[in-house]
């Protein structure tokens, strides 16, 4: 007769039968929401774009090209980052973590998108302040890894703020040298859809790994059934 005990048919102990460890679990989730972060973003490229398209009958997919490029080419690196955050980072409050991935998001958006004008105006010939954008873009990206993996929060706030000035002068920069309306437009809309991205990571960044990745020392609490819930002018 079969034996029918905890240890299972190949000798595997209880804890390696039962799946993959949380901070596993939490990796895969983030990179999970690295997924809905990117179609949040274009999703509103696509609906802040489509009045313009409507009623001024503009291209609108010469517009949405250069901020979808800008995912295209981020979209590999934050898989890869979003993997390794997930396995390293314990569970955030929501408030905090769609706060801080809403000025990440935006500094990403802007930067992703100044970086396609910065390729086009480098291909028509440029100027020599044009170079002063990949160093600025370069620190500005090294900060914001900075701030995500560090442990210290008011240390990794500085580092946000720093990494905000540097990618607005970055931008501004070959901005200000592609020159037409259309790009400021596009700026703009690629900004906001970063920050709608980056709320959405950090939606996500908030709940991945379930309860096993809380904190040390803390609880989740238990959420009480809507028809139980006291209204607010209760006295």
């Amino acid at each position: 007769m079969a034996k029918n005990d905890a240890s299972g048919r190949n000798g595997q102990n209880p804890t390696e039968s039962e799946g993959i460890a949380p901070k596993y679990r939490r990796s895969f989730g983030c990179v999970t929401w690295i997924y809905m972060a990117t179609l949040a973003f274009l999703a509103v490229i696509s609906l802040l774009l489509m009045p313009l398209w409507f009623f001024g009958d503009w291209n609108l997919f010469s517009l949405i090209e250069a901020p979808t490029l800008a995912a295209v080419i981020l979209f590999l690196p934050a898989l890869v980052g979003a993997a390794v955050l997930g396995a390293r980072t314990y569970r955030s409050e929501k408030r905090v973590a769609t706060k801080n991935g809403t000025y990440i998001g935006t500094i990403i958006g802007w930067l992703g998108y100044a970086f396609i004008v910065y390729l086009e105006v480098q291909q028509t010939g440029g100027s020599v302040l044009a170079n002063l954008y990949l160093p600025l873009a370069f620190a500005s990206s090294v900060l914001i890894l900075y701030a995500l993996f560090s442990k210290d929060n008011e240390k990794g706030r500085r580092a946000v703020i720093v990494s905000a000035g540097l990618a607005l002068v970055a931008g501004l920069v070959v901005l200000i040298l592609g020159g037409t309306g259309l790009v400021v437009i596009g700026a703009i809309v690629s900004t906001v859809a970063g920050a709608a991205a980056g709320w959405t990571a950090g939606f996500g960044y908030a709940r991945a790994g379930g309860a096993e990745m809380l904190p040390p020392g803390v609880t989740e609490k238990p959420r009480q059934p809507r028809g139980n819930r006291r209204p607010r002018n209760a006295g």
